[in-house]
């Protein structure tokens, strides 16, 4: 008993006339469905038409279309007798000595597979009706994710704990159609025809997967960040699609045995947001400051932070605004800020001789021996600015 070849690869219009009654996917099916019960095609030659309904259940001589992306499993009393995983058309027949019961086509039908077929496969004669189902092999996208409250990890480059709501979406693939149905689809799925959709609410297998995925965000986030082989910064997760993909997934099956157990994998993810919470927030700003004060960036900042300080001290007049000049220099170590020499080197400008052409320059403004302008242009060149 099996399926027996009748045609490889896409089949075209004329072949689907040929046969008048044929079993395939339906017409518009949506991408995100998973699983959906074989419809049969009529005898109109209208082949853009499902005159039959979502009727499943096949006979001797039934003849299937399967499409690109799809693998055709048929069942009886949860037990497999037929799977096909090329594209082409097939019939069942319970007779022949010649068909077979699984097509390796190309590539999908990996050893593993075999062995969830040896395992699982019907052992005789079929003495009831056969169901059939289609199973599609494509990447499955848009499986949306997020979490209600905050979640919490910690971050090696931040050196702290941080908390976000995090929303994104997901994509998976179907490994092992096999594993798929007979552990993971309900059975109503197969029973009644029904589609399995991995974004529909009422589907409560769907809603499994979202909160094992939701489950392991805090994991996958912190294994990210902080794999040493890695040190992947936040900013990094949102344009890494495929490596956080990677990370969470890994996390979620070592959790949950998503593709040992399930014949699933997940594919890549989409992080639409991460809504930071108030701490993670000025945690962040504090790194962005230190990050600016770093490097050549951090010295621009650094002196222009010193000239405000100096301004400011100078325009007090008499000895404390003196005072005010030697302390600001003494606390911020304005003795090495560097300036720009004529051969290209950088030089320090002594402290005392740097407050007293500040000095200078400020009672030559107060006294009007030099403009607003030539005052700020001086002290720039001063400070190397």
């Amino acid at each position: 008993m099996g399926l027996i070849k009748a045609a490889a690869g896409a089949i075209g219009g004329s072949f689907a006339d040929q046969w008048k009654d044929f079993y395939s996917i339906p017409i518009g099916l949506a991408p995100t469905i998973a699983l959906v019960a074989a419809h049969k095609f009529g005898v109109d030659g209208n082949r853009g038409s499902n005159v039959v309904g979502s009727n499943s259940i096949i006979t001797n001589g039934s003849k299937f279309i399967v499409p690109e992306g799809y693998a055709l499993i048929l069942l009886e009393d949860g037990a497999f007798t037929g799977l096909v995983s090329e594209p082409g058309g097939y019939t069942w027949d319970t007779e022949a000595l010649d068909s077979q019961s699984i097509f390796a086509g190309d590539g999908i039908v990996s050893p593993l597979l075999k062995s969830t077929w040896e395992r699982f496969k019907f052992g005789g004669r079929p003495q009831s009706a056969q169901t059939a189902v289609y199973v599609s092999l494509q990447e499955i996208s848009n499986n949306k994710f997020g979490s209600s409250s905050e979640i919490y990890w910690d971050d090696h480059y931040l050196k702290s704990q941080v908390g976000a709501v995090v929303r994104g979406s997901y994509s998976l693939r179907i490994t092992d159609p096999l594993l798929f149905v007979h552990n993971f689809v309900p059975n109503n799925y197969l029973q009644q025809g029904d589609a399995f959709d991995f974004t529909d609410l009422n589907n409560s297998a769907a809603q499994q997967l979202f909160n094992e995925v939701v489950g392991s965000l805090a994991g996958a986030f912190s294994s990210y960040l902080n794999a040493p082989e890695k040190q992947n910064r936040m900013s990094r997760i949102q344009s890494d699609s495929i490596g956080f993909g990677h990370t969470l997934f890994d996390v979620v099956d070592s959790h949950f045995k998503w593709k040992s157990s399930r014949g699933l994998e997940i594919v890549s993810t989409s992080i639409v947001s991460i809504d930071y919470d108030d701490s993670s927030k000025e945690l962040l700003k504090n790194v962005q400051r230190a990050d600016a004060l770093s490097g050549d960036r951090g010295n621009s900042n650094l002196q222009a932070s010193v000239a405000a300080g100096l301004e400011s001290a100078g325009a007090v007049e008499g000895s404390a605004g003196i005072l005010g000049l030697g302390f600001a220099a003494g606390s911020i170590g304005i003795g090495g800020i560097q300036q720009p020499s004529e051969n290209g080197q950088q030089q320090v400008a002594p402290a005392d001789s740097l407050i007293s052409k500040m000095q200078e320059l400020k009672q030559m403004l107060d006294t009007e021996l030099i403009s607003q302008a030539d005052y700020d242009s001086a002290k720039a060149k001063l400070l190397g600015l």
